[in-house]
């Protein structure tokens, strides 16, 4: 089946929302299906963690965080670091159904986690602008030999889905995948919680948004009148879940959703003034710290601290965002494959830290979000 462009999302509230021309509609999957947006190296990085201060709060804060050694999982064989001032991090949203995220999210407490959110954070040289780019977790790839933290080898898969790398050999694994998608290096991971993302927002008193259309979607338990709404962190994370009813009820609508929530985010953190108020931001460290699991370079307050100040200067109508160029699988409407030649023109661009090119997203199934979600 021909791909084709992705209408801005105007989800039934964020943004205009088309259903696919040709073939059938895509069916949604049944039952809840969680999905983190992974945006807490904003809130945490880019505001909270620049103002904290030493003694105990450095200390209380340290022990919070949780590192992962990726460096030594993956050993020499990787793409070659590119020095030319960028930095490339890959963020992911973990599905854990058991503790709280059982709680947040139902499903059963299987004692496994997923990734259901991945995006590549390109900040390109003098760290004043971004591209984001959203890796589809219903991908279809071939997914490398590779080696987890624990030192467990898993051989390589043929044809899985993206986020079967996360369940099979957790953080590692997944670099490991995303590296042998893209031939970039990544210079650092951050993996956020499904229980801290919504305590984040909590902690921030709400993101406001403005949806578009009506959104009214049992599955994420979502229910919104077209119009502006301040979030709070249980309705956050019923806009990020949300899939059914929008577009084509497939996971690019939603990522297109997920994308647009990370500007309003970055616009709430950097407007809600917390190094004025030094309660608000020991709150938003605390609950930060605890949401994220790092790699070792960044598994301590002041290295975290001193990257996230690289970050700061990074404003939402700088970064641009766009979905990993795919188009649905002919053989199974759920699933989509990589359009390699758009892709190479996101990698290509990424290395060589130049902005993405519209072209690369331009016939294909998903495309360029923005304006679905104003502050």
């Amino acid at each position: 089946m021909a791909a084709e462009s992705t209408p801005e999302p105007g989800i039934p509230g964020l943004g205009e929302t088309g259903s696919r021309r040709g073939g059938s509609r895509r069916k949604p999957r049944s039952g809840s299906r969680k999905a983190l947006l992974a945006v807490a190296w904003t809130a945490a990085g880019v505001v909270v963690l620049g103002g904290t201060g030493a003694g105990y709060v450095y200390f209380k804060l340290n022990g919070n965080l949780k590192s992962v050694d990726i460096n030594q999982a993956l050993g020499a064989d990787r793409p070659s670091k590119i020095d030319n001032g960028s930095e490339n991090i890959l963020v992911l949203g973990s599905d854990s159904r058991s503790g709280s995220n059982k709680k947040l999210g139902g499903g059963t407490d299987d004692g496994s986690a997923r990734s259901d959110t991945a995006m590549i954070v390109h900040v390109y040289e003098g760290h004043k602008k971004a591209g984001v780019v959203s890796i589809p977790r219903d991908t279809l790839i071939d997914r490398p030999a590779c080696t987890d933290t624990d030192g467990t080898a898993h051989p390589a898969a043929a044809g899985v889905m993206f986020n079967e790398a996360y369940s099979t050999g957790g953080a590692a694994c997944t670099v490991k995948t995303v590296e042998s998608l893209t031939g970039i290096r990544m210079d650092h991971y951050l993996e956020v919680d499904f229980a801290g993302f919504q305590k984040l927002i909590d902690d921030l008193g709400g993101v406001p948004v403005t949806t578009t259309k009506n959104i009214d979607d049992p599955q994420s338990h979502l229910k919104l009148k077209a119009g502006t709404h301040t979030l709070d962190g249980e309705q956050a994370l019923g806009l990020v879940r949300t899939r059914h009813g929008v577009g084509d009820g497939s996971d690019l609508g939603r990522i297109q959703l997920q994308q647009a929530f990370v500007k309003a985010l970055l616009d709430q953190v950097k407007q809600v003034g917390v190094l004025s108020n030094p309660k608000k931001l020991y709150d938003l460290a605390d609950t930060a710290t605890k949401a994220v699991t790092t790699d070792s370079d960044l598994g301590s307050v002041n290295a975290l601290a001193d990257f996230a100040n690289g970050l700061k200067g990074i404003s939402s109508s700088h970064m641009k965002m766009v979905t990993m160029p795919v188009r649905y699988d002919p053989a199974n409407l759920n699933r989509v494959l990589v359009q390699k030649s758009k892709a190479q023109l996101v990698w290509d661009a990424l290395k060589n830290d130049r902005p993405i090119p519209k072209a690369a997203t331009q016939g294909t199934a998903t495309g360029e979000a923005k304006g679905v979600v104003t502050p």
